[in-house]
């Protein structure tokens, strides 16, 4: 409203964080890698720690993701997953939709339910396998290191073991073949309205929905 002239604020007593992503050599394509998923265990699980960390992430995401970097909200945990200390992937996880009628009714949650429970499911914001790196079965075995060790993550950073993975995958991009190869489960497909889109309007592109319980009594737990 400031900006349209309607209402006047005072002057900012600091300058806005420049949140623009610069790339640097750090990030620059690598020789092409062509070996089975095999040949490169066991995978390196860098948990996002420290700005430098944290810096190359964002560069591999702005440059090579379709999607590009855009800051997560609230509680996440970002990683770097690499072999023989070459990165070959980058994977995001944080907050979840707040609504989606497959997920919800697949959980058989009330609104109620949802509302206490929903920071214990955790969606894969981001998964980006380097372009340069060629490994049939990759991303699935990465899917699978990450469904064992998130939990144990996730506990020790923000005190709690989430219950369920959920993703979102572009039907007009990708048939999310890894996630069926690592066991998520296809639950249907979104209406494509977006957080603020008209309820009865598609405003955004249709996704897959797949989700993976983390645990076999997650129902129990999320419907309490």
């Amino acid at each position: 409203m400031h900006e349209e002239g309607l209402l006047d604020l005072p002057q900012p007593r600091r300058k806005r964080p420049d949140l623009r992503v610069r790339s640097s050599a750090r990030s620059d394509p690598r020789a092409p890698l062509h070996k089975p998923a095999g040949a490169l265990r066991p995978l390196s699980v860098h948990r996002v720690r420290n700005k430098s960390q944290s810096r190359l992430y964002n560069e591999y995401i702005q440059r090579y993701h379709y999607l590009g970097y855009k800051p997560l909200p609230g509680a996440q945990l970002r990683y770097i997953i690499s072999w023989a200390e070459e990165p070959l992937a980058l994977l995001s996880f944080g907050a979840s939709a707040w609504m989606c009628a497959p997920r919800d009714g697949y959980i058989g949650w009330t609104h109620e339910q949802r509302r206490r429970n929903l920071h214990l499911v955790l969606n894969n914001a981001r998964f980006l396998i380097l372009p340069w790196v060629q490994s049939r079965n990759l991303a699935s075995m990465i899917l699978a290191v990450m469904a064992r060790v998130l939990p144990e993550h996730w506990q020790e950073v923000y005190g709690y073991r989430p219950l369920l993975l959920e993703t979102f995958v572009e039907i007009a991009r990708f048939k999310g073949t890894c996630y069926k190869a690592a066991n998520w489960l296809y639950l249907g497909q979104t209406k494509g309205r977006g957080k603020l889109g008209p309820a009865a309007k598609q405003s955004v592109p249709i996704k897959d929905l797949w989700v993976y319980p983390l645990d076999r009594r997650f129902r129990e737990t999320l419907t309490r």
